[in-house]
């Protein structure tokens, strides 16, 4: 068996590559459970969450698993051909052909089949809540946590939105739940697949488009106009959108700022990067300066 070249994205230090055999090419990605005991029950999870998908979704097939005695969990996916990860900064046409592929994928999740009923999904934040502006604001967490450039006087304005997000994105959907730019492949003839199923649960189509469109925000995209034209938004106001994105501003930069994840060396400075995405949308929408 060939192997073609290691992936070149990811959070984590397990193997990701595909492989080239009788069978044609696959992509098999596999961590040692001894070593990394989180990403090893993400890839049991995701296995499952994949094995149970509607076939509309376009999301790369689970062949086989494999989880050996000695500690390695090894998947192996249908291959994209020639996949590869949308560019960045995010170009139009592969940013739209993102939106059409959750457009598609939304449509298919709206109601959970019976087989994603029995993998047991949650409500999004069912064993948590989004409450860090309000520990912010209230003293109960330190300011000290922010980056210096985030606005402190906007605190109590954050902590009121954020309060609004578990009724603004409630829903019986299912949410891919970690919808971002380098959980996309795009195929030879452009279109994108949605990988790595690790997280979803039951809430709001539109809240996987938030993070998204977030990062596109920051690439210069109207990402407010790209929001509002998205086909799972209809009756979305803009106090639920701006509610998403006060609670997943604040989740990500106090998350970034704790200490480094052994499971993970990188995932610090990419949460930073997503909370200050998403705040800056944020501002940009309510007419904050800073």
């Amino acid at each position: 068996m060939d192997a073609g070249p290691s992936a070149g994205s990811g959070f984590t230090s397990g193997f990701a590559a595909v492989l080239h055999g009788a069978n044609g090419p696959e992509f098999v990605k596999a961590v040692n459970a001894l070593d990394n005991t989180v990403i090893a029950d993400c890839y049991r999870r995701e296995a499952l969450i994949n094995q149970a998908l509607p076939a509309e979704v376009p999301a790369p097939r689970l062949r086989w698993i494999e989880d050996q005695a000695d500690g390695w969990i090894v998947l192996g996916f249908d291959a994209v051909k020639d996949g590869r990860m949308p560019s960045a900064p995010w170009k139009p046409g592969e940013l739209a052909a993102t939106l059409d592929a959750w457009t598609v994928t939304a449509e298919a999740l709206s109601t959970p089949s019976e087989a994603l009923q029995q993998v047991g999904l949650k409500p999004i934040g069912d064993d948590s809540d989004f409450a860090d502006w309000r520990g912010l604001a209230s003293g109960t967490s330190s300011t000290k946590a922010l980056p210096t450039w985030v606005p402190t006087n906007l605190l109590e304005t954050l902590a009121e939105l954020e309060t609004q997000w578990r009724q603004a994105v409630a829903g019986n959907a299912v949410l891919h739940h970690d919808l971002r730019q380098d959980n996309v492949l795009l195929d030879t003839n452009g279109s994108a697949w949605i990988c790595d199923w690790n997280w979803p649960c039951l809430g709001a189509s539109w809240f996987d488009l938030v993070l998204l469109l977030a990062t596109a925000h920051a690439d210069g995209h109207d990402a407010t106009l790209l929001f509002a034209s998205h086909p799972t938004v209809r009756g979305v106001d803009g106090e639920q959108l701006d509610a998403a994105l006060a609670a997943l501003s604040g989740f990500f930069l106090i998350s970034g700022a704790q200490p480094p994840a052994d499971w993970s060396p990188y995932i610090r400075q990419h949460q930073t990067w997503c909370g200050e995405v998403t705040l800056r949308w944020l501002a940009d929408r309510r007419g904050w300066t800073f």
